[in-house]
């Protein structure tokens, strides 16, 4: 289904959709939504230009094989959850927050490194799992 319709909207929904998961991602240790949520429109985004460009194009444009972001995230929400055992003696999964906010994200700390590790994992495996079967069949 590569009809041209469906590529235009395809080059102008992937960028709109990329920064709407990150808005998402954000706004997850606040309020509704965060890493997992965020993720599935990563990868949705990403899907689409598969369907509508073609599996090869997408993975060029991804630059890295999606399954490499899987240990990754997974790695970073890790650390992020065992980090307060170090840095204040607290126990897993307390929150740590710098003491001054960042004027466009707001407090950072230890939720948004989870968070982020989350999006990692969900958009490696959400693509591994897609791709692959696009592959095989």
């Amino acid at each position: 289904m590569k009809t041209v319709i469906l590529r235009t909207a395809s080059n102008f929904l992937l960028p709109v959709l990329l920064l709407f998961s990150v808005f998402i991602l954000l706004r997850g240790h606040y309020l509704p939504g965060g890493g997992f949520i965020g993720g599935l429109v990563a990868a949705i985004a990403f899907v689409l230009d598969a369907f509508a460009n073609g599996l090869e194009n997408t993975k060029k444009l991804l630059k890295i094989h999606p399954g490499f972001l899987m240990p990754v995230g997974l790695s970073l929400s890790v650390l992020a959850a065992v980090s307060p055992i170090f840095f204040a003696d607290a126990p897993i999964m307390t929150g740590l927050w710098a003491s001054n906010p960042i004027p466009v994200i707001g407090s950072v700390g230890s939720a948004l490194f989870f968070d982020v590790g989350v999006f990692l994992v969900v958009i490696g495996a959400a693509l591994t799992i897609i791709f692959t079967i696009s592959e095989s069949a």
